[in-house]
C-alpha cells in the first residue's frame, strides 16, 4: 500500500503552483512514496538512548589567534585599484540620493 496516493500528489502540486501531467502524478506518486518509506524506517531504527548529533565527529574551533599585524599602506592597497577618489576606492554609484 502506497503512502501517498495520485490526490495527494495534485494536491501538493496545486499549493506549490506546479503543473503536472497525469503521468507524473504517477511518477512523483512512487518516488514520494519511496522517501516516506525510507523516512518511516530511518524512524525504526533510531534508538531513544542515543542523542541526536549534528556532525559523526566532535567539531573544534579552528581559527587562529587574532594577532596584530602592520597594515598594507594606502598607497599600495590602491595602486591596482581601476579608480579612486580621495585616497579611496572609487565604485559606481547603485542608489540615488533622495
Amino acid at each position: 500500500m502506497t503512502a501517498i496516493s495520485r490526490e495527494e500528489v495534485a494536491h501538493l502540486a496545486r499549493l506549490s503552483r506546479l503543473a503536472v501531467t497525469e503521468q507524473e502524478l504517477d511518477m512523483f506518486a512512487g518516488q514520494l512514496d519511496v522517501i516516506l518509506q525510507s523516512i518511516a524506517r530511518i524512524g525504526e531504527v533510531a534508538a531513544a538512548d542515543i542523542p541526536p548529533t549534528s556532525h559523526s565527529v566532535p567539531l573544534v574551533n579552528v581559527l587562529r589567534e587574532d594577532v596584530p599585524a602592520p597594515c598594507l599602506p594606502r598607497e599600495k592597497a590602491l595602486a591596482g585599484a581601476p579608480d579612486v577618489a580621495e585616497e579611496r576606492f572609487r565604485v559606481p554609484r547603485i542608489l540615488d540620493e533622495e
